[in-house]
């Protein structure tokens, strides 16, 4: 199942216009990712609002990430300080899994922002939580927080930003979208020796793990003849034809 680097601002210095910081909100919208996420069997590390982004990026290199998610909010300067509006997703120039995740959130994004026309992917090399981490990575400028309008926005609207970002990444990662758990017990019943627990919902996905006849396992969610479950704490896809609820 994919692992990401979650690593929401901890920016405490950089003020909201109309209150809070940029710490405070970025870490709100990564809390109400999580039920999403782990509804959807995507396991995360998360960085703490007393690291750095120095310190979240080397805490992301030292393991082995399926993608790295920054979470920021954007403020203007110049001219343009409390005037521009809109959501930005960065990645890496020349990554192809970057780009291809930094679009699905864009397309997510789009459903919810006031104006569609005013949120866009762009490559850069000089955000350091997008060119120098080892995983493929985006990080998401969800709106102007020195903007009136963008700043209301972010606050009134992190369910529906949590519920798309994660409905992007399981795109991304090509496995079903769950809103909530459904968590149910059950037992694996085959008449072989064991079943498999499969990385993904589909025969030729990676094998994680395997049950024996008679294991107890957690099922999750269930989607098109898989159950996601939870079997001694690996989370992977079972057929659904081979567990029995109890």
């Amino acid at each position: 199942m994919p692992i990401i680097y979650l690593s929401p601002s901890t920016q405490d210095w950089n003020p909201y216009i109309n209150g809070g910081t940029e710490e405070e909100w970025m870490n709100l919208l990564a809390d109400k990712m999580v039920p999403f996420l782990n509804a959807s069997g995507i396991r995360y590390a998360r960085n703490t609002p007393d690291m750095t982004a120095a310190s979240s990026i080397t805490a992301s290199n030292a393991g082995n990430y399926d993608l790295h998610l920054a979470l920021h909010s954007n403020a203007a300067a110049g001219a343009q300080a409390g005037k521009a509006r809109g959501s930005i997703v960065f990645y890496y120039p020349g990554s192809s899994n970057g780009q291809r995740v930094a679009n699905l959130v864009v397309d997510g994004l789009k459903t919810i922002y006031p104006d569609p026309n005013l949120v866009r992917s762009e490559a850069t090399t000089s955000l350091g939580e997008v060119a120098r981490v080892n995983a493929p990575s985006i990080l998401i400028e969800l709106a102007f927080h020195d903007n009136e309008e963008d700043a209301a926005w972010i606050k009134n609207n992190l369910d529906a930003a949590a519920r798309v970002i994660v409905l992007a990444l399981t795109e991304y990662f090509g496995i079903p979208f769950f809103e909530t758990e459904n968590r149910r017990p059950g037992v694996v019943d085959v008449e072989w020796g064991s079943l498999n627990v499969r990385a993904r919902p589909n025969t030729s996905a990676a094998i994680l793990a395997q049950a024996p006849d008679g294991a107890p396992i957690t099922i999750i969610n269930t989607a098109n003849g898989w159950h996601l479950v939870n079997y001694n704490g690996t989370i992977g896809y079972v057929s659904s034809e081979f567990v029995t609820l109890t």
